[in-house]
């Protein structure tokens, strides 16, 4: 199932993307005297039993709004925790040399860097050098302490898609990466949240465009740390709540990867394409 966050005035909606739209959960769940879910947040919370109803008002053929007139939200909007792990993507040609593998390194964003689909994002005056990172994101639906890895993927709720978009030179003004990376909605997610049992994380297409032109390609297949270790890992350090949000690596391609004098950072009117196969397109202009 494919889960969105939407805005109605000043509130926010939960939605089911279907192939013909947007359900208005919420409304449809009004109409038929069923449990009202508000947000992609209750769902999580409620688990299965929120789902199936989900899913019986998806059989009954309400109403759907067009997408070009959704405003979306982030598919998690207050998330306790925004972890992130770098480097955690290696080529083909590599794997042979990768039997020994390093620990994950992990960095964290706030909730102040959430951004979402279509959303409008302004670079802060005090950066110069920006970058994107096209990311498969976990989400967890379960509390998860000292899971085993073999366990790890029951406490994950879905997948959605995000940019963990960074200022260089900020991030490289000292040792921690923090004042770098979680800038104003410098974490977009979305555009949906696909729920666990309709993704194999392990072999997904991942793609970024910027003004049209392809910069970053690869598979999921290709991390170094796959989606079950990372959740274990991480658990055996702190506690992940539902709702809690892991972004995975990035493929090759990011701008601070290539020579100096071919690295042209990010500007005011760049438009990003972040795509994840079965999850869809998230898009973000700059200004």
């Amino acid at each position: 199932m494919k889960l969105v966050n939407f805005k109605v005035g000043e509130k926010i909606r939960l939605g089911i993307e279907t192939e013909n739209g947007i359900i208005d959960a919420v409304k449809a769940a009004e109409d038929y005297s069923l449990k009202v879910y508000n947000t992609i947040e209750e769902v999580i919370d409620e688990g299965e039993k929120a789902l199936l109803q989900l899913n019986e008002l998806m059989k009954k053929g309400v109403e759907t709004i067009p997408e070009d007139e959704i405003i979306y939200a982030p598919p998690v909007i207050k998330p306790e925790k925004i972890l992130c792990i770098a480097s955690n993507y290696i080529t083909h040609s590599q794997k042979s040399d990768a039997d020994d593998k390093a620990l994950p390194v992990i960095f964290s964003k706030f909730n102040n860097a959430l951004a979402a689909h279509n959303q409008i994002i302004s670079l802060p005056k005090c950066g110069e050098k920006f970058d994107y990172e096209a990311e498969l994101v976990i989400v967890i639906g379960k509390e998860a302490k000292n899971i085993s890895k073999e366990d790890a993927l029951s406490c994950v709720f879905g997948y959605t898609a995000g940019n963990d978009l960074a200022a260089r030179d900020l991030q490289r003004k000292t040792h921690q990466w923090l004042i770098g990376k979680t800038c104003d909605n410098f974490a977009p997610i979305g555009p949906c949240l696909v729920t666990a049992d309709e993704i194999d994380a392990s072999n997904l297409e991942i793609q970024c465009k910027v003004n049209g032109e392809l910069r970053q390609y690869g598979n999921t297949r290709d991390m170094i740390f796959d989606c079950a270790e990372m959740v274990s890992y991480i658990s055996n350090y702190m506690t992940l709540k539902p709702g809690d949000i892991i972004f995975t690596g990035t493929p090759s391609g990011a701008i601070l990867t290539y020579p100096e004098d071919k690295q042209e950072w990010l500007k005011s009117g760049d438009e990003i394409i972040v795509s994840i196969e079965k999850i869809g397109d998230i898009i973000n202009v700059l200004k």
